[in-house]
């Protein structure tokens, strides 16, 4: 099963379909429609957020699913998969891949990433897991510790990255030539040429997000970079 999902992801574009509550796309009834337009539009995998979503989404659509529960906690940063609680959720729903938070921030309990990652590991040997990672030493220690995957996808999203220039081509060709696992570039890709440009890094996949599914994002970007009116001038 494993080399058969990164037979499908390998050289392809995964689309990201999320929207949080109170977004006017939230929901899975909506998410799930948004996921299969993506495939037919030639998407090599998906990646979503939250149980309720990633079930619809598998019962229309035949790729790969990169699942993930944005969950936050008072007293930690990470919101990606943050405890065992949601990697148990989404094993129970059977999504392809786990997307774990894998920078160095405390997480919830004041649990570190290796204990956590020790923890998860045993508990399902057989799980593909990616990690989400904001710099090239995180990348690396996650690498190190076993993870499948390595995202890019939290570079510019953590207080030691904020105001990082995306997307990270640079984090992405570091990675690609020191890490030996699949590093999959995401964040900040709004343009074919940036996506070109992120698999001539040597990227094993990319994740498109904003750019494909969020109209608000995608009209804002449109008008902000043009210039022209808003509809409420």
């Amino acid at each position: 099963m494993c080399e058969k999902i990164q037979k499908a992801l390998q050289g392809g574009l995964i689309v990201s379909c999320q929207a949080l509550q109170g977004e006017p796309l939230f929901g899975a009834g909506l998410m799930a429609p948004m996921a299969l337009a993506a495939q037919e539009g030639g998407a090599a995998g998906i990646r979503a957020n939250s149980v309720e979503d990633i079930l619809e989404i598998k019962k229309i659509v035949d790729l790969p699913v990169i699942g993930l529960i944005k969950q936050e906690y008072s007293d930690s940063e990470v919101y990606i998969t943050p405890t065992t609680k949601e990697v148990d959720a989404l094993s129970a729903c059977k999504a392809d891949i786990i997307a774990v938070d894998c920078t160095r921030r405390s997480r919830p309990g004041g649990r570190t990433l290796a204990d956590f990652w020790k923890e998860i590991r045993a508990k399902y040997p057989n799980q593909l897991f990616m990690g989400d990672c904001s710099d090239y030493e995180e990348g690396m220690y996650a690498a190190e510790m076993g993870l499948d995957f390595i995202g890019t996808t939290l570079s510019g999203y953590t207080s030691a990255t904020k105001g990082k220039s995306l997307p990270d081509f640079e984090l992405m060709t570091r990675l690609v030539k020191d890490c030996k696992i699949p590093v999959i570039a995401e964040g900040g890709i709004w343009t074919p040429e940036q996506l070109k440009r992120s698999f001539q890094s040597g990227v094993f996949a990319a994740v498109v997000g904003s750019a494909i599914t969020r109209p608000k994002e995608i009209t804002r970007y449109f008008i902000e970079g043009s210039g022209c009116r808003t509809g409420n001038q």
